[in-house]
This record gives C-alpha cells, sequence and structure tokens, in this order.
C-alpha cells in the first residue's frame, strides 16, 4: 500500500474537504483528488463520500485513516524524539481559550510554561465560540460548557462560578436584587450567545430555575464587561474571577449569593481531538495548565 496515499487520505480527513486539504499540503486540488481517485481505483473501495457540510470517510475510509494516524504518530513520536536528543523540550502548541478567563487567569499560567519551557512556541488565540478543531487546526480549545460534546477528549478544570454583582456607589444607590425576578428589572452587563434569547440558570440546592433576561450592556469581551459594571452601569451577571480583585477591596458588591448562577455552563474543559496525535510538548502543556487549574481550585 502507498503510504503517501495513506497520509493523503488523513489529511482529507482532517481537513473536512479537498480545498483544505490541497491548502494545507500546498498542492491543487486538482492534484489532490486525482491522487485520492488513484488510491481508490488501486484499492478498488471508494474511501470517502460527501455530504451537506465535509467530506466523510467510508467504513473502510474510516478504517484506513485509523491505521494512517497510528503510522504518521509514530512517526512523529520518533522525529520528536530525535529532535529532544542534547536539548530542551521543543515544539508548538496552538490553543484557542476564552477571552476572560484565558486573559484574567490564564494568562500567568501561560507566561509560567514558557519560562519554564522556553522551546515550546504558543500560538494562543482569545475567543469564546466552541470551533470545529479539525477545521482550525486547533491542537487545544479551553471553554466553559454545561456539557463537552461527546466527539472530543474533555478533562475537566474546575468548576465556573457566576455571579450578580454592581459597583458598592450603584448598589448604594439602586439597590441589589433579592430575589431571583429582580433580574427581569435590572440594567443587566452580561454575554450571551449570538441569536440566542439570554437565560440565566440559577441553582439552589437540588431546584433549577431559569429567568429570561434582557441586558442593557451585551459583550462577549469580559474585559469590556468588567469596565461597564466599575463604571456603574448597572448589574452584571460575569463568572467571578472577572472581578475577583474588586469583590475583595468592597469596590464591587455581590447578590443572590445563596444561588448558583450560570449563563453558559458550570464546568471548564480542556478540550482536544482524540484521534490527533499529540507531542511532547502538547502533553506536557495539557498537564501542566491541569496542575494549574487544580491549584486554583483548591484555593477557591
Amino acid at each position: 500500500m502507498d503510504l503517501n496515499a495513506l497520509t493523503l487520505l488523513v489529511e482529507i480527513v482532517e481537513a473536512g474537504n479537498l480545498s483544505e486539504a490541497a491548502r494545507r499540503l500546498r498542492m491543487s486540488r486538482a492534484n489532490v483528488s486525482f491522487r485520492l481517485a488513484q488510491f481508490e481505483r488501486s484499492l478498488g473501495q471508494q474511501l470517502l463520500r460527501r455530504t451537506t457540510r465535509r467530506i466523510e470517510p467510508t467504513e473502510i475510509g474510516q478504517r484506513l485513516y485509523a491505521h494512517g494516524c497510528a503510522i504518521r504518530d509514530e512517526l512523529l513520536a520518533a522525529r520528536d524524539s530525535v529532535a529532544a536528543l542534547g536539548q530542551g523540550l521543543q515544539g508548538q502548541v496552538r490553543l484557542s481559550v476564552p477571552s476572560g478567563y484565558g486573559q484574567l487567569v490564564m494568562s500567568d499560567w501561560l507566561i509560567a510554561f514558557k519560562r519554564a519551557y522556553p522551546g515550546i512556541v504558543l500560538d494562543v488565540m482569545f475567543e469564546n465560540r466552541v470551533e470545529d478543531l479539525l477545521r482550525d487546526e486547533v491542537d487545544i480549545a479551553v471553554r466553559v460548557m454545561a456539557a463537552p460534546p461527546q466527539n472530543l477528549v474533555a478533562r475537566d478544570m474546575g468548576p465556573v462560578h457566576y455571579v450578580a454583582c454592581a459597583a458598592s456607589g450603584w448598589a448604594r444607590e439602586h439597590g441589589m436584587p433579592v430575589q431571583l425576578e429582580d433580574l427581569r428589572a435590572a440594567p443587566l452587563i452580561t454575554s450571551s450567545v449570538q441569536g440566542r434569547q439570554v437565560r440565566v440558570s440559577a441553582y439552589l440546592e437540588q431546584e433549577r430555575h431559569q429567568v429570561l433576561i434582557e441586558p442593557t450592556i451585551i459583550s462577549e469581551n469580559f474585559l469590556f464587561l468588567r469596565q461597564a459594571i466599575l463604571a456603574g452601569l448597572g448589574v452584571g451577571i460575569v463568572p467571578d474571577y472577572v472581578v475577583a480583585p474588586e469583590v475583595e477591596t468592597g469596590e464591587v458588591v455581590t447578590a443572590l449569593n445563596e444561588w448558583r448562577l450560570s449563563i453558559f455552563g458550570v464546568h471548564m474543559y480542556m478540550l482536544y481531538m482524540p484521534g490527533r496525535h499529540r507531542t511532547r510538548a502538547i502533553t506536557t502543556f495539557i498537564e501542566f495548565m491541569l496542575e494549574r487549574a487544580g491549584e486554583a481550585g483548591r484555593r477557591h
């Protein structure tokens, strides 16, 4: 069997379409299509089929893809071993982190990791959407979710605690929400998923409630949301780490503390593809971040 053709199959499956595979391989789309057709003819089997959204492997294509991944991973592991001889850990980690958690919490961890492993290149994107890790060639994504996607490996980084909060001056003048329903009337500052109604989920022991709200300020940029809260523009519903220093100094006060609030979900997860090769750089990064998250959780 032609190993180059098997490698081509792996690239096409992971790219999701011929055009993206051609871009990654720096080949023409016609050349990729021709080589795939040759491979299928040599095997007498259809390896890929088109769906409305992307190309997916047939049953035999999926089996060959798994073998191809295993071969590629062994070759990459061998290359890593050779590259590591006589020098520190090297490689690249491409990750996607939430804008707020990434900037307010993970930044210090990322800097500490880079200091510990100067030979590893960190390529960090700050974004909040749950993107297709295959399509975007991201090694790792960190996301707040109610439950992780079943097609990805999910490592729990700990719970996310939302707070209803406001600048102390605003709270003295207007008063803070006392009941969940008070959130309907308050000028709210929070994040949301584009195109969806904003709902606050609230948990008290075994009870779960939902409140539909109409925020006055909505943004995916949690640094901006924090500025709006500190400016006294209303009541924020944000993860506690967004305003933790200000709560400690008394500049920001919280309400509804007996409730466990949530907008997106109650856990932070580290996500990565199950079948993709993880270099020593990536596995080292994963364990480093999980250890830091565990330490932060124990201090919480």
